[in-house]
């Protein structure tokens, strides 16, 4: 069952054909913007694996994958993939991409499982990068700084986006708060995880939250990982 929310009196402020091609000027314009600040280059992604590779990410290990024969390969099963975490480290080594460069690419999948909201569809169309990563960089301040060129990107464009088109009103705040989910579980000891994401983005507007795959103080994950 869908959980789709309509706000009560709301209208579009751009009509339908406006809204497809905003679309693609606001996908043009970040896929530049993004490159740049993390030096990503782009490469093509696949819409389908073979099974049994381990190329396809598991998600959090139950949702089943969208399956079909290959008639030309002795009907060997294909799974639609579900993300591409584990394709681009692969990736990466085959294109023998150096430390502190990445690559970028428009991933297109079917999560049929997934639970239809505002938020989530069936259908998945996203950006998905990934940088080739030194040891010493694995730590928190670097993640933060990571982030912050993220946000960034995305200031610019919708900067960008709202220039293009004046009914739309800039809302997103200078910066970006970060907060680890164990601090968000003490600051909202009564609400589920996705109440406590929505409160705090309430208050600051923009918020990354660190160690959600990780346990917290109450035994509990702040939500699901893949392995």
């Amino acid at each position: 069952m869908s959980h789709l929310i309509k706000p009560e009196n709301y209208h579009a402020l751009l009509d339908l054909q406006q809204t497809e091609i905003a679309i693609k000027k606001i996908k043009d314009f970040f896929l530049s913007s993004i490159s740049t600040e993390l030096r990503l280059r782009r490469v093509t992604a696949p819409l389908f694996v073979l099974k049994g590779l381990g190329m396809n990410d598991d998600l959090n290990g139950v949702e089943r994958p969208v399956t079909f024969p290959i008639k030309d390969m002795n009907e060997a099963q294909a799974e639609v993939v579900h993300s591409l975490a584990k394709w681009k480290r692969v990736t990466l080594a085959e294109y023998n991409v150096e430390p502190g460069y990445g690559i970028i690419t428009d991933m297109n999948a079917i999560r049929a499982d997934e639970e239809m909201d505002n938020l989530h569809s069936l259908y998945v169309d996203q950006w998905d990068w990934e940088r080739v990563m030194p040891s010493h960089c694995r730590n928190t301040e670097y993640l933060k700084k990571i982030v912050n060129r993220i946000y960034n990107a995305i200031l610019r464009t919708e900067f960008f986006i709202c220039e293009t088109y004046p009914q739309l009103k800039a809302f997103l705040p200078e910066d970006i708060h970060f907060i680890h989910a164990e601090e968000l579980r003490q600051r909202y000891p009564d609400l589920t995880p996705k109440e406590r994401e929505d409160a705090i983005c309430r208050e600051y507007g923009a918020v990354f939250i660190i160690g959600i795959g990780g346990k917290l103080g109450d035994g509990k994950e702040h939500d699901l990982r893949a392995p």
